[in-house]
């Protein structure tokens, strides 16, 4: 798609604590982007200052917060802010009889509502100006859904709608929506994975206890050790940066060859083949 080309090149990141979000304020930044990175917790914003950024707080379980931080973003950046990167989110494991409501809830909050609420407030001043990028970061799991991760992919799967919709609706308007599909990447997902899990699943005895008991013990074990397919997180910063940048940016980007293997899958599989594919995976 064509897209205008980004005047001043001021962009502001969610969710750059680790993996990808920290990785791609390192690659635009030494692209000669001003980064204006987010972060949730103070120990991550105090860590972003120690690599010479000069970050924002931002909560996007909190309104306020997501005022706030456009507010300040607008400021630094003298009313020209246009750039966006989506990345911030988390996964929620767990059978999906298992999910409390508040629990899912929580997954949407984050993953889409505060996600799309951040877009919103950005997107006016993006309008006055007739140009502007939104990268939003999804997942292969946002194609096809695996096992135990249901919420997390429903999650996902809502960012693709909405993300097609606000493409289709900006078209014309010189503001460009790109999203970016990654794999496996060498990030702390699934560390966190467990800790989500551990905080809001009852582990006590069930009909899913014995597996996640052990895909608990499994995947901390694993966290350190990636598949043969799996991608450092500069690997998406590379596609953020070239989506950014970029006159004419595909509307999808997939990195690692999972990725392209889940979209060829939705595309041309039966729905048995999928099924059977996301319960080997879910098992690996």
């Amino acid at each position: 798609m064509r897209c205008r080309p980004i005047k001043q090149k001021d962009v502001l990141i969610t969710g750059c604590s680790s993996g990808i979000g920290r990785a791609t304020a390192h690659r635009l930044r030494a692209d000669g982007w001003r980064v204006f990175p987010t972060a949730r917790k103070p120990e991550d914003l105090a860590g972003l200052r120690n690599e010479g950024f000069d970050p924002i707080a931002l909560d996007l379980l909190d309104s306020r917060s997501i005022e706030q931080a456009v507010d300040e973003a607008q400021s630094r950046s003298e009313g020209r802010l246009t750039c966006l990167v989506n990345n911030a989110g988390f996964g929620q494991a767990g059978a999906m009889e298992d999910l409390s409501r508040e629990t899912m809830r929580a997954q949407f909050e984050v993953n889409v509502f505060g996600l799309q609420e951040l877009t919103n407030r950005l997107l006016p001043r993006m309008r006055a100006l007739g140009e502007g990028r939104i990268i939003n970061i999804s997942s292969v799991l946002g194609r096809v859904t695996l096992p135990y991760l249901g919420c997390y992919s429903g999650s996902k799967h809502a960012l693709e709608s909405f993300t097609d919709a606000m493409r289709i609706e900006l078209g014309g308007s010189g503001i460009g929506v790109v999203l970016i599909e990654p794999g496996p990447i060498a990030t702390e997902f699934r560390t966190n994975l467990v800790t989500y899990a551990q905080e809001n699943l009852t582990l006590e005895k069930g009909h899913h206890t014995e597996r996640y008991q052990a895909d608990l013990e499994r995947r901390g074990e694993a966290s350190a050790a990636q598949s043969f397919f799996t991608l450092p997180p500069a690997a998406v910063a590379k596609v953020v940066s070239h989506a950014l940048s970029s006159n004419r940016p595909r509307r999808r980007y997939r990195v690692t060859w999972p990725a392209h293997l889940g979209e060829w899958l939705r595309r041309f599989a039966p729905d048995a083949v999928i099924d059977a594919a996301m319960k080997l995976q879910a098992k690996s």
